[in-house]
């Protein structure tokens, strides 16, 4: 009885994704590659491919590969700032990936038709109900809410204050999913009865045994505590950086003398505010690759949510969505007694 309860409240999320477990993976640059993606589909839950800074080609590259490990669904994560982003939803469509998630700011003109056009449902982030209500009337398909605790870009509410505000309102119009410090199933179960759809784990997935992160940042995260990790301070109003989540490091420090290098170049005329953002975003697209790929756990970013504590171990990708599974249907037993 359970187990149905918990294939009931999840229902909307898995028809909406097509998959058996409303568990998505956050999008993670240089992690959330071909092979994590298709093991989590493989597994029953939805992988989404992190674009990030990938050209279209990459990009192109990176979805004939999953499709070649895996015939289950699975999404594209695509920034909102990118400069090549409607070449980016071409190579989507291209390939007849089924969702695509946008990410970074409000869709640009023409990007939902753009998407939509060859049939692919759109999710969009939606940080605070007034954005919530005006991305549902632009069109989407589904939204995700993120709370602060997240690893990565984060806005400044918790996601338990996000979910009962946004979640009574909309999940009734359209699939919501709930993401941000989610470590174990009983909050899966107590998002789910709220009216979610489904739930986003991103920092859970990072360490598990498909993921291609190096070792030294695998047993950064086995180490750290959810107090370990901490989000970036903005040292200019002007310039509209986003805070990032991670483990700290001296590549916390450094991050603030590249907020400083770009004021002065601001200063100086050098660079727009795009440009500038887009050098932001840049450096923390390397500084995450230094850490996931080369191992530099000193220097490079660890990005991780405040659940990086519940990562105590390598796993399989299986062992994690079934062990979350059994917590949410635990919880439920437990709350129907």
């Amino acid at each position: 009885m359970t187990s149905a309860k918990l294939v009931s409240l999840m229902a909307r999320g898995t028809d909406f994704l097509g998959c058996e477990t409303a568990i998505l993976c956050g999008a993670m640059s240089w992690v959330s590659e071909r092979h994590l993606v298709s093991a989590i589909s493989n597994a029953g839950g939805f992988g989404v491919i992190a674009c990030g800074a990938m050209t279209p080609d990459l990009l192109d590259t990176e979805i004939a590969a999953t499709k070649a490990l895996t015939d289950k669904p699975f999404g594209v994560n695509l920034i909102t700032m990118h400069p090549q982003l409607f070449e980016l939803i071409e190579v989507c469509s291209k390939h007849d990936v089924g969702h695509v998630v946008l990410a970074g700011g409000l869709p640009p003109k023409g990007s939902i038709a753009a998407i939509k056009a060859r049939g692919a449902k759109l999710l969009c982030f939606a940080p605070a109900l007034s954005l919530a209500k005006k991305l549902a009337r632009s069109g989407v398909d589904a939204l995700i809410i993120e709370g602060m605790e997240a690893g990565g870009h984060i806005g400044p509410v918790a996601t338990s204050v996000l979910a009962q505000e946004i979640l009574p309102e909309m999940s009734p119009q359209l699939p919501v999913f709930v993401a941000g410090g989610i470590g174990r199933g009983e909050a899966i179960a107590g998002y789910l009865e709220m009216g979610a759809a489904g739930v986003q784990l991103g920092t859970r997935f990072a360490c598990a045994a498909e993921s291609i992160a190096h070792p030294a940042f695998k047993k950064a995260f086995f180490r750290a505590s959810a107090r370990d990790a901490i989000a970036s301070v903005q040292i200019d109003p002007r310039l509209p950086v986003i805070p990032v989540r991670a483990l700290k490091n001296m590549g916390t420090e450094a991050f603030t003398a590249k907020q400083r290098e770009v004021a002065n170049l601001l200063d100086s005329g050098a660079v727009d505010m795009n440009e500038a953002q887009l050098q932001i975003e840049h450096y923390w697209a390397g500084a995450l690759r230094r850490a996931v790929i080369d191992g530099d756990v000193e220097g490079g970013s660890l990005m991780a949510g405040q659940s990086v504590g519940m990562v105590s171990k390598e796993e399989p990708v299986a062992e994690i969505i079934a062990q979350l599974m059994a917590e949410a249907a635990s919880a439920l037993e437990r709350r129907a007694a």
